[in-house]
């Protein structure tokens, strides 16, 4: 690890500043903390977020909720009222790595963090991501690489709360320059999508402040399937949230981690769904559309039926 700075900011503009000149932020450091290990990240200030005022605390509005970017994963899990309000999201919050990681990684660096991809950490392989000429995953190991993919990396989102949140069309705001920006969670990976190099759509100067999540009564759910029970990524993740009456469904999102690099949801699924009765019949029928234009390779064609059972079970658990 090379040497770098440490700062302590007060205010959410002086973090900005002091971030410009080759920083990063800091909050769990998790993620950051292991790519400086590896040096495939070597900024010279590390900017601690984690006392700014106002980004830890969870604010319950009759008809927005809004959680601080510094909110603990694990206060997520373990608050009895978003287990109510937001089942999906507590669901999400609860299978992110283990108990101490949740105690102190963030929900601003759950979303932001980077690519899991081996080549990509590899400290001696320099691959597309990482300003290289070769996705090696493509021709290589790629058991947990993407379905789809915008450009040649095939390496995939891998933020459990992102897949939650984007069934619940929350927003991300986000400090960038003097303004505050909110970014829907499609806008917030959108880069990622077409950039090879791009983790997600923020610049490194952009701070993560809050997320903002309608409370519009929707029930919602989240499935994930792992090689291990616990303590691992998922090889596939769902999140389903919609308005249930009786078996009926209305304003339906359905979306699926880790097979793209951004969150992956299908409107014609979404339109397939809206407004009609949820039988098994109608939940194979969106898992389909969702996965038609899957491009499995090599290693990960058996992500493909993992996926459509995710999403079938996902649906059903809105009826639960």
């Amino acid at each position: 690890m090379n040497p770098f700075e440490y700062v302590n900011p007060r205010t959410v503009n002086s973090a900005v500043a002091e971030v410009a000149n080759k920083g990063c932020f800091f909050a769990g450091g998790i993620d950051v903390l292991g790519e400086m290990k590896e040096y495939i990240a070597q900024p010279r200030r590390l900017v601690n977020v984690k006392e700014l005022p106002g980004l830890g605390d969870i604010t319950r509005g009759k008809d927005q909720w809004t959680v601080g970017a510094n909110v603990a994963v694990a206060e997520l899990e373990n608050d009895a009222e978003v287990k109510n309000v937001f089942p999906g999201l507590q669901q999400a919050a609860a299978e992110v790595g283990s108990l101490q990681i949740r105690n102190v990684a963030t929900v601003g660096g759950n979303l932001a963090q980077h690519s899991r991809c081996w080549y990509y950490r590899h400290r001696d392989i320099r691959c597309l991501k990482r300003g290289g000429s070769t996705c090696y995953a493509r021709d290589g190991e790629n058991k947990y690489h993407s379905l789809f993919s915008g450009n040649p990396c095939i390496s995939p989102v891998v933020s459990n709360l992102a897949i939650a949140l984007a069934a619940l069309d929350a927003k991300v705001i986000v400090r960038r320059g003097r303004e505050d920006v909110p970014l829907t969670i499609p806008e917030f990976y959108a880069k990622a999508w077409d950039n090879p190099e791009a983790h997600h759509s923020l610049a490194s100067t952009d701070l993560i402040l809050r997320v903002e999540i309608p409370n519009s009564s929707r029930k919602s759910a989240y499935l994930q399937m792992s090689e291990k029970a616990s303590f691992d990524w998922a090889l596939v993740s769902c999140a389903a949230a919609a308005k249930v009456d009786g078996h009926k469904l209305s304003q339906v999102r359905v979306v699926l981690g880790a097979i793209s690099p951004v969150p992956h949801q299908v409107p014609a699924a979404h339109e397939l769904l809206d407004g009609k009765e949820l039988d098994d019949e109608l939940a194979s029928r969106a898992a389909d559309a969702i996965l038609k234009d899957a491009e499995p390779f090599a290693h990960n064609g058996y992500k493909v039926p993992i996926a459509h059972a995710l999403v079938r079970r996902t649906l059903k658990q809105l009826l639960v």
